[in-house]
């Protein structure tokens, strides 16, 4: 059943209430630990063996920066790969934390930058109280005093990248990034230009970080399924028109998963479930491994676009 292309220009994104950084959610499982405080590990949302999406990064970057921002932190490397880094910035105010994309950065009051790159295998834990024991290959520790002056600690194990660097370095990063829809200078223009000149496939585009940073594969199968735009169809071929409104979309899904800290790109009122209702996990994307489409209940097919499996309806989006 084709998509009415009229209802595409804006997308109603109305994820359910989340509980903060602290509760039980999709992405972040949290346990007591007697003597020890509240412990929180963020991973990778929905789908393991897929890259932190951009929601993922920035909703670090804005719980973190609340729990160290602008005061002391103490930095080590148990595992010993970032201790010379580390003991550069041991007990420096930790003054901003930037998300670009997939990728963090620290901004120390040295006027050096550090990077993370969480790829596959990253992930934070997060311990509220007294500070764990290290285990295991811990990269990066960071160690915070609250408001109340009780200890924060922030362990980080398994990035693809963890550097301490002058500022230049992060600006050539930036500098090969495409724009964020979650940053406030994120703009869509060199989006939508790049997208225009290329022939490569859109599937392939969205994955491309150098043409818009922080989408990773589910946010690909769900705002091309919106759009009614199969995944091989070529940048060139989609109009400007297209191309602004699904900067649009990606922008609002992104928002709401920073919001509620999981990734929900359904309409609620396109399920049947009680007023108030959590979304399901399994019934929270459109495409994105789903046996069958939403809206029509063809079944879903996939395709290898770059090594990465692409989701797709036949009938909603028709090459």
């Amino acid at each position: 059943m084709p998509i009415d292309r009229m209802s595409l220009l804006v997308l109603r994104v109305r994820p359910p209430y989340r509980r903060e950084l602290g509760t039980p959610t999709s992405g972040i499982h949290a346990t007591a630990r007697s003597g020890l405080g509240s412990t929180t590990t963020v991973r990778p949302p929905l789908a393991s063996g897929d890259v932190p999406e951009g929601h993922t990064i920035h909703r670090i970057a804005r719980d973190h920066g609340k729990l160290l921002g602008d005061r002391p932190v103490s930095v080590s490397s148990p595992q010993g790969r970032f201790a010379d880094d580390a003991a550069r910035i041991d007990g420096q105010v930790l003054e901003s934390i930037e998300a670009y994309g997939k990728h963090l950065f620290y901004h120390w009051s040295t006027g050096e930058i550090g990077h993370v790159h969480l790829g596959l295998f990253g992930k934070y834990r997060v311990t509220k109280g007294s500070t764990p024991d290290p285990v295991g290959a811990l990269r990066m520790r960071l160690v915070a005093r609250d408001d109340v002056g009780e200890p924060v600690t922030i362990d980080l194990r398994g990035p693809t990248a963890c550097t301490l660097d002058p500022p230049d370095v992060r600006d050539d990063i930036v500098a090969r990034l495409g724009p964020d829809p979650l940053r406030r200078d994120g703009r869509p223009e060199p989006f939508v230009k790049k997208v225009r000149r290329s022939k490569r496939g859109i599937g392939d585009l969205l994955m491309d970080q150098s043409v818009i940073a922080g989408i990773g594969n589910v946010y690909r199968a769900e705002v091309l399924f919106v759009h009614g735009i199969h995944p091989e169809r070529s940048g060139m071929s989609i109009d400007e028109a297209e191309l602004f409104a699904m900067w649009t979309t990606v922008q609002t899904m992104l928002r709401a998963g920073v919001k509620s800290n999981r990734i929900v790109t359904v309409d609620r009122t396109e399920l049947s479930l009680p007023k108030g209702a959590r979304i399901p996990r399994r019934e929270a994307t459109y495409a994105y491994k789903r046996g069958e489409c939403l809206r029509c209940d063809t079944s879903i097919r996939t395709i290898e676009i770059q090594n990465r499996t692409a989701y797709y309806c036949p009938a909603c989006q028709e090459r």
